[in-house]
């Protein structure tokens, strides 16, 4: 069995005390090997501060003996040894590199920048404002000279659709007072002369503008929600036994195809459908002032049993229709409305806003249970049956 050790604890006020009559303390542990350092008796440490207070007392502040930086030149004159030209190259480098012998940067040399601007090169930058985001300043506007695009101007004279504008001065068969403009985006004086090549005539002689009588249950343009568009009734199959247009119906005629004036979903009538961007504007550009004519069926709201719907709407009803009236914040434009008989409406209208003639009724306190088109133009239905097509003649005109 091992023999345990005594530990004796003390207070504070009763620490062993050394020779001197000083508070005994335990040196601290030590590595392995290492020798015990020698501790200053009580009366050394007393003298050893004396000298120091003497020494601050004596000897001047360093800061205000010698310059900043004196001592880290001292160091380097330390490592260079007398005579030895490595310590005149560090200085010299330092004073290359922007810096003072006493440590602090000095004068930059002059940079890129300074030349440029003592050449001229960079006056015509601003000065950049500190905390100031500096961006691209905006190009300047360009000034109207009264040039108008080419394409633009070709539409405006009637002379072609946009689209097909560009497709011709892209073949060529363009010419602006006698030179042939082949570039799109060309700018030209609307006075100048513009002259179209025969080739651009019969191509557009070729395209053609097909007439259905619209079912209900087809859409206008592309299919959607399940339903299919009107284009797919273009078929030999379907086409009108009074049509005696001698053209055959191909695959290229359904090319470019585009209603001009579409019809709701449940809508019925004349629809137009074109290659030719000529009618399609005539149809439906901004200034157009092509007639449309609908037979619309109505009944009045609350009194949806009324036989004579025409007798329980009131007359002023009828006047709001023809001018009053606004869709979307903008005045309609004056229409023609009058009773085709006791329970059906004719419209005659110079626009085609969405879903116009409902919303019109609806205004009024009339629901729309039927409609119709009847007329585009100079061009009617007739007698084409529905769900069947014809051709444009070419002696007829919207």
């Amino acid at each position: 069995m091992t023999e345990r050790k005594k530990l004796s604890l003390t207070k504070p006020d009763q620490a062993p005390t050394d020779a001197t009559g000083g508070t005994y303390r335990k040196p601290p542990v030590r590595g392995a090997g290492s020798a015990p350092r020698k501790r200053m008796t009580a009366a050394e440490a007393a003298q050893a501060r004396e000298e120091a207070a003497r020494r601050e007392q004596q000897a001047p502040r360093r800061e205000e003996q010698a310059p900043r930086g004196a001592y880290r030149d001292e160091r380097a004159d330390r490592r260079a040894p007398r005579g030895d030209p490595r310590g005149d190259q560090r200085g010299d480098a330092r004073r290359a590199h922007g810096a003072r012998d006493d440590g602090r940067p000095t004068e930059q040399a002059p940079s890129r920048r300074d030349h440029r601007r003592a050449e001229g090169r960079d006056a015509s930058r601003p000065p950049r404002e500190a905390g100031v985001h500096q961006t691209t300043p905006p190009a300047a506007p360009r000034e109207d000279d009264g040039r108008l695009r080419l394409s633009k101007l070709m539409s405006e004279k009637g002379l072609a659709s946009r689209r097909e504008a560009d497709e011709w001065i892209e073949q060529g068969w363009v010419r602006v007072d006698g030179e042939v403009v082949s570039e799109l985006g060309t700018r030209v004086f609307p006075d100048q002369v513009i002259t179209i090549d025969p080739l651009a005539r019969t191509q557009q002689a070729q395209r053609v503008t097909i007439l259905i009588h619209k079912p209900i249950g087809y859409v206008s343009g592309q299919a959607e929600d399940g339903y299919e568009p009107a284009v797919a009734l273009i078929k030999p199959e379907n086409r009108w036994s009074d049509d005696k247009l001698p053209i055959q119906l191909t695959r290229g005629h359904l090319k470019n195809l585009a209603p001009a004036g579409r019809l709701d979903i449940d809508s019925t009538g004349l629809l137009v459908l074109t290659q030719d961007g000529r009618i399609a504007k005539q149809l439906i550009g901004e200034d157009s002032g092509i007639e449309k004519e609908y037979l619309v069926r109505v009944v009045a709201m609350g009194q949806e049993d009324a036989e004579n719907v025409s007798a329980v709407v009131p007359p002023e009803a009828i006047e709001r229709l023809r001018f009053g009236l606004e869709l979307d914040g903008r005045q309609l434009k004056p229409a023609q409305v009058s009773w085709q008989n006791e329970q059906q409406l004719r419209f005659v209208l110079r626009e085609g806003r969405k879903r116009q003639i409902r919303r019109m009724c609806e205004q009024v306190g009339l629901k729309v249970v039927g409609l119709k088109r009847v007329r585009m133009g100079r061009i009617t239905l007739g007698k084409l049956p529905q769900g069947q097509w014809r051709f444009l003649r070419p002696d007829e005109r919207f």
